[in-house]
């Protein structure tokens, strides 16, 4: 039977040849087909993946964005993201030296960083030392650590609430402070953000101390928005240390039964018995010898140091200057966002140090020390000196009279040392009993007119003794 069929298909050489002939014309258009296949597909991967990009080079004054390019990498020091680095200023002429040294030890690449400022209800020269600043930092003879572009905003916004500690930090001052805080940020990210840019960076002017890169050490979490710790130092008799930001907190139960019995215009802030909210704050998770990775979601964030991705802002997310979910300005933006559907997170580990400013209870418990202080060196004086008359009142004056003796002594003839002395006593015994019989004399005379003895006074004892002895008790 197999031979049979082999010589069907192999006894023929006609048919074997047209056999071969189909066989390569079949390989021919499964090929064909292949490669057309593989051409459309290419074709339309192309077409789905890449939009057409209109060229603008020759038509003068238009500007075209691939906003799908600035969505911000975690790399982005590598990958030239452009960053917006935007500071509120009010009052902070005596910040800006500070800040600025930080400013240009920073590591990520100076001329990707675009510096927009906005000066706001200053009485002190802010405009002025920020100025002379930048002309120093932009004449740096290192190219390198020249910045991008730099743009200065003014703006008043009608601030009533001091610049102190205390009238900052009062609790009373809180919610109108909040919202127009907020005013003034969304006026100003609404400037200084442009198309190009990938990243959006919030900097308090009032920093002490942040690592070079700061930039690179929150980018690389990629995250939507991220916050740092932020702690403060503090007096030594206040306790060396102490946690400063606790606008950056997970919400809490406690939190959302507050927040339902308050008013629609109520803003909640954190850290004071007013409002107990029994939330988890980021300052108070720190670990000093933690990892620094560690990453804590987060409804509300602080102010001091925010890296945010522009789309974040792009997409209409801002710092609410009215009672959002009762908050406002930076923890309402982080509440927002989160209702957004972006991720919010705080480094628990990583901290940045904010300068420590005293309260009004601290002056004056300062100005207490201060006063104590003059006392116990006005004490140690007193001390010191009575301690001086004690020791040469109460000097041991032997040796000194040893040596003095010598001296004394040194110009004696020792023969005569012991020559003898004779004193004449005779006349004192005679006087003495002619004394006894005076007195005797003058006693019987007395004894007989019934009269009282005189006591003997001896003149040495004055004029006093001499009253005393002469007091008769039965003549009062």
């Amino acid at each position: 039977m197999c031979k049979s069929i082999f010589k069907l298909l192999s006894g023929n050489p006609n048919t074997q040849k047209r056999t071969t002939n189909s066989s390569i014309s079949l390989i021919s258009i499964l090929g064909s087909i292949f490669s057309l296949l593989l051409l459309v597909r290419i074709i339309l991967v192309n077409t789905s993946t890449r939009i057409y990009t209109p060229d603008f080079k020759n038509t003068p004054g238009v500007e075209y964005y691939d906003l799908q390019n600035y969505k911000g990498n975690k790399n982005g020091w590598q990958m030239g993201d452009r960053i917006v680095f935007c500071v509120p200023l009010r009052d902070a002429a005596e910040h800006l030296p500070r800040f600025f040294r930080l400013l240009n030890n920073m590591t990520y690449p100076h001329n990707w960083i675009d510096l927009t400022f906005l000066v706001s209800d200053s009485k002190d020269d802010t405009m002025g030392v920020l100025l002379d600043n930048l002309k120093s930092l932009q004449s740096n003879k290192d190219k390198t650590k020249i910045f991008g572009n730099i743009e200065i905003f003014e703006k008043d916004f009608g601030q009533i609430i001091g610049q102190s500690f205390s009238d900052r930090h009062g609790f009373a001052a809180q919610g109108p402070r909040r919202k127009l805080m907020a005013r003034a940020r969304n006026w100003l990210g609404s400037v200084a953000l442009k198309p190009y840019h990938s990243w959006v960076y919030w900097r308090d002017v009032d920093v002490e101390v942040i690592p070079d890169t700061i930039m690179e050490d929150l980018m690389h979490h990629d995250k939507d928005i991220i916050v740092p710790n932020v702690w403060r130092p503090l007096p030594e008799w206040l306790g060396h240390i102490q946690p400063y930001d606790l606008n950056s907190w997970k919400e809490s139960g406690g939190g959302i039964q507050l927040a339902n019995t308050l008013s629609d215009d109520a803003v909640i802030v954190e850290g004071y018995p007013e409002y107990a909210t029994w939330r988890p704050h980021l300052a108070y998770m720190r670990d000093p010898s933690g990892d620094p990775e560690v990453e804590m979601e987060l409804d509300g964030i602080g102010g001091v140091s925010i890296l945010s991705k522009a789309r974040v802002f792009r997409a209409g997310s801002h710092f609410p200057a009215f009672s959002f979910e009762k908050h406002a300005e930076t923890e309402a933006f982080g509440k927002l966002s989160r209702r957004m559907k972006y991720n919010v997170v705080g480094l628990p580990n990583y901290v940045v140090w904010h300068i420590y400013e005293p309260s009004s209870d601290d002056l004056k418990h300062m100005e207490w020390l201060a006063e104590e202080e003059q006392k116990r060196l006005e004490e140690s004086k007193i001390r010191e000196f009575y301690d001086k008359i004690w020791e040469i009142g109460f000097e041991d004056v032997r040796d000194k009279w040893s040596e003095d003796r010598m001296q004394v002594l040194k110009n004696v003839d020792p023969n005569k040392l012991g020559r003898n002395v004779f004193v004449d006593w005779s006349d004192t015994d005679e006087d003495y009993e002619q004394d006894e019989e005076n007195l005797a004399t003058e006693s019987n005379s007395k004894d007989a007119n019934n009269e009282e003895a005189p006591v003997f006074v001896p003149e040495i004892l004055g004029e006093d003794a001499k009253l005393k002895a002469d007091f008769n008790p039965d003549e009062v």
